[in-house]
């Protein structure tokens, strides 16, 4: 599921965004929707991978917003934005691979998914194939200083 992301995540530098993809598998383990981060191609500070993601998975699955059974695969722990959007959107499971301790919200600096207080909490799984994923991130930035 990672490795799918990963070439996700492939295609955001093109456009100038960070390289981080994300993809939504069905509860069968077919592929709902996949998205790259967008924020400088769209202009949209909320278009995270993790978001168009879900967006779009929405759109073709279920009752129109929730995600049960689904499972978000994405190249970095999300960011507090996303840890909450892939909460409310109810996707029973989150796997990613680089973590994120400067932003991270599902282990790292914070662990939103997990909240006692929140009604949904998914299974979590981090630092699959974190090293790949961490050099897709540096690489990047080595070319951005």
């Amino acid at each position: 599921m990672i490795r799918v992301a990963l070439r996700e995540a492939a295609r955001a530098p093109a456009t100038g965004d960070v390289p981080i993809g994300a993809v939504i598998f069905s509860p069968s383990g077919s592929v709902l929707a996949s998205a790259c981060n967008a924020r400088e191609a769209l202009g949209d500070p909320t278009a995270h991978a993790e978001v168009l993601a879900i967006r779009a998975a929405a759109a073709v699955f279920g009752d129109g917003w929730r995600l049960d059974g689904c499972t978000l695969a994405v190249t970095v722990e999300p960011c507090t934005m996303c840890a909450g959007a892939l909460v409310l959107a109810r996707l029973s499971r989150v796997i990613f691979g680089a973590w994120e301790p400067k932003t991270g919200a599902v282990g790292s600096l914070w662990d939103v998914v997990r909240d006692r207080r929140l009604n949904h909490r998914p299974e979590v799984h981090g630092g699959v194939l974190e090293e790949e994923c961490a050099e897709l991130l540096e690489s990047f930035f080595r070319t951005q200083r």
